[in-house]
């Protein structure tokens, strides 16, 4: 088995950092309000753990993305990552888009922003790569050139099924609509494994998928396989999105379901 695998799998045993105390009927914080324990940073042309221009910041309890650092953006996708992997649980969290993205974005990434589930380890991405192999519970706010509703689901190095048929397209759709810039989101993900997964926008199911799974056809998709991965994803790191929007999130809560 090869180092790569090794490293996707064994990213939680590596760089784990506990949680903090359990909250009422199972649910914990993923994010303890006052730093960036428990989670590593890896942004495109960047080495491993580097916070670049202060990206990713922590303020009044807010885990809040920045680019009034940045003088250009140059594709430097980023991510936070759980130190921990993930495969049955809900998530919920809230979200404010805000600000400006910095001038030379690509006018999709502009009020687009989101958190990827059965996400790839950043231990075994590849110094340039943008995103992870993942599925992302994607947020847009009104203005966005990337959709017409929030809580699409896209797809960089993955596919999945809808309705028994395997959809190979970026993005699918959901039920949603765009919600105005600098207003809070609440969504809530459900994750079952490798069975289903449901997207929930201010308490309302959104879109519903079964099966993810990698994408033969993707290059980081194509290296994870080499490794010694599944084709089929049962479990992943969760990532809140750096890309090129600010965006705040609050109130990152889990609950490990039964699989």
């Amino acid at each position: 088995m090869s180092r790569l695998f090794l490293a996707a799998l064994c990213a939680g045993c590596i760089l784990f950092s506990p949680l903090t105390s359990a909250a009422d009927d199972g649910w914990k914080p993923l994010f303890n309000g006052r730093d960036l324990s428990g989670w590593t940073i890896k942004i495109a042309k960047r080495p491993l753990g580097e916070n670049f221009n202060d990206t990713f910041r922590v303020e009044d309890g807010i885990i809040k993305v920045s680019y009034d650092k940045w003088r250009t953006f140059d594709r430097q996708f980023g991510h936070l990552y759980t130190n921990q992997p993930y495969s049955n649980y809900l998530l919920r969290l809230e979200y404010r888009i805000t600000g400006t993205a910095p001038e030379d974005a690509p006018h999709w990434a502009k009020l687009n922003s989101g958190v990827m589930i059965h996400s790839q380890s950043p231990l075994s991405m590849t110094l340039d790569q943008e995103f992870p192999a993942s599925l992302e519970f994607q947020f847009l706010s009104a203005g966005a050139t990337a959709g017409k509703q929030t809580g699409n689901v896209c797809t960089p190095g993955t596919n999945l099924v809808m309705n028994g048929k395997l959809l190979e397209d970026h993005i699918i759709d959901s039920t949603s609509k765009l919600f105005p810039v600098d207003e809070w989101v609440s969504v809530e993900v459900e994750v079952a494994g490798n069975e289903h997964v449901i997207h929930r926008v201010n308490g309302v199911e959104v879109l519903r998928y079964e099966h993810p799974q990698l994408d033969p056809r993707d290059e980081s998709a194509q290296r994870l396989l080499a490794a010694g991965a599944p084709l089929q994803l049962s479990f992943g790191h969760i990532a809140l999105q750096a890309e090129s929007q600010p965006i705040w999130f609050r109130n990152i809560r889990i609950k490990q379901l039964q699989p």
